[in-house]
């Protein structure tokens, strides 16, 4: 798992989060204090989403893959990690527009739901995946 556009600090947090999360399925609450003073209030609620499992990992027989995230209004998001981008409106506003966030709540559940290892997985065919990406482009921005 690569974080390498994220701030050094976000990227070492991860890290260590994958760490004692395989060792105690937990995450210490000094860890939880470090991820909300790093990302802000969107923390608690991408602690939610995956704690609700609401993380999927998409990947096709080409090797391409994607991340779908399911928000707490039940609309799914088709999430980037490989350019950093998620088509909801509070990462375009926040982190694109206002540049006060590193990344949106939906972004940050698909890192932290990889880092603990609890991301669910699902296979599609590469026409299925052409199709998702064609459509979130051309219909969420």
């Amino acid at each position: 798992m690569h974080f390498s556009f994220l701030p050094s600090v976000a990227e070492q947090l991860f890290k260590d989060i994958q760490k004692i999360y395989q060792d105690t399925s937990q995450i210490p609450d000094d860890m939880l204090i470090a991820l909300k003073f790093v990302f802000g209030t969107c923390a608690l609620q991408a602690l939610d989403l995956v704690d609700q499992r609401s993380v999927t990992c998409l990947s096709s027989p080409s090797g391409r893959r994607t991340f779908q995230v399911t928000g707490g209004s039940g609309r799914t998001y088709t999430c980037f990690v490989s350019c950093h981008f998620c088509p909801c409106p509070a990462f375009a506003y926040t982190v694109l527009r206002r540049n006060e966030g590193l990344l949106c709540k939906h972004l940050l559940a698909v890192y932290l739901s990889q880092a603990m290892g609890v991301t669910q997985q699902e296979a599609v065919s590469d026409q299925e995946m052409t199709t998702l990406l064609s459509t979130t482009t051309r219909t969420d921005h």
